[in-house]
């Protein structure tokens, strides 16, 4: 099933419209549904350029969920909606659900992770007796499968969050390919944050 994330995949898919526009005139049969058929054409090319080329890149993009990292927050083949535009006006904030590049650290692959904000830049971090402190306060995290199994940073003390990156771990703590295994990841990979399941319907609900 074509998903439509690669480049040449949506301009195929807009070449397909513009030679369908082009060649719904030259056919005579169509004559008497001509106008209906170019109206129709016409609203899929202007809705495909929205979609792909202002509301994907810029404002909303959907995605999925291949794994338990996020349990129980979010489920394994999961569809979520992602606000790609709230970071322009704002940072990410502690609890956001954010998706992002996967650092090398995380995969040797172009791929995108979703993991939730525990630390911002300037924050002491630590994880220690089946807890997350941030900035010296331990942290209620309801959201989370288990407690946590490991400490953090691995030698104790507290990791300084640096600036122009977050701190990101799964809410399957224990079991997550994250930022207590591979550290900060720079602001600059962040794509937007999650806000909705969308499908499968049992499913539909805001996430935090």
């Amino acid at each position: 099933m074509l998903a439509f994330d690669s480049t040449w995949q949506v301009l195929g898919l807009l070449g397909g419209i513009v030679a369908l526009r082009v060649a719904v005139p030259r056919v005579r049969v169509l004559r008497r549904q001509r106008g209906a058929i170019l109206e129709f054409v016409d609203s899929g090319l202007v809705a495909v350029v929205l979609v792909f080329c202002i509301l994907r890149p810029f404002v909303i993009q959907a995605f999925y969920i291949p794994s338990g990292s996020m349990l129980p927050t979010l489920q394994i083949n999961d569809r979520i909606l992602v606000n790609k535009f709230v970071y322009y006006f704002r940072e990410p904030e502690f609890g956001d659900i954010v998706v992002f590049r996967a650092p090398p650290g995380a995969s040797n692959i172009k791929k995108d992770f979703i993991k939730r904000v525990v630390g911002v830049p300037g924050d002491r971090i630590a994880v220690y007796g089946g807890s997350l402190y941030r900035n010296g306060q331990r942290q209620q995290e309801p959201y989370i499968k288990e407690p946590h199994l490991y400490t953090f940073p691995p030698g104790g003390g507290e990791f300084v969050v640096p600036e122009d990156t977050v701190l990101v771990f799964g809410d399957n703590r224990n079991d997550s390919n994250d930022g207590h295994k591979w550290g900060p990841l720079p602001r600059e990979n962040v794509l937007g944050k999650a806000f909705c399941i969308f499908w499968p319907p049992p499913h539909i609900r805001v996430v935090r």
